[in-house]
């Protein structure tokens, strides 16, 4: 039985590892798009603020419901605030962008 508690976390972790880390990637693209926006002023139109607010709401929904597992370590937790860190900057980087239509 232990053996299949250890597997058991052991590949929970690891989805969870990859869980994070394509939230990661996405905020990488959400930052791309952000800041191709702000240097061309024909892309921010009231679509894309829509499109992009969309996005930015489905990562924060994303990273602020995750829940850790128990057997996660330290640098886990770290990752999920600089993940929720980086998700204001980039709202911030938004509202920014968006505030100049």
């Amino acid at each position: 039985m232990a053996l299949i508690k250890e597997d058991f976390e052991k590949e929970t972790l690891e989805a969870w590892r990859i869980y994070t880390a394509a939230l990661e990637k996405s905020l990488d693209k959400l930052e791309q798009d952000i800041n191709e926006a702000s240097e061309m002023s024909d892309t921010c139109t009231g679509e894309w603020c829509a499109a992009t607010e969309h996005v930015i709401d489905e990562l924060g929904n994303a990273l602020f419901s995750i829940s850790e597992p128990r057997w996660s370590d330290e640098s886990d937790s770290k990752k999920i605030k600089s993940l929720k860190r980086r998700l204001h900057v980039l709202y911030s980087k938004y509202k920014g962008v968006s505030d100049s239509l």
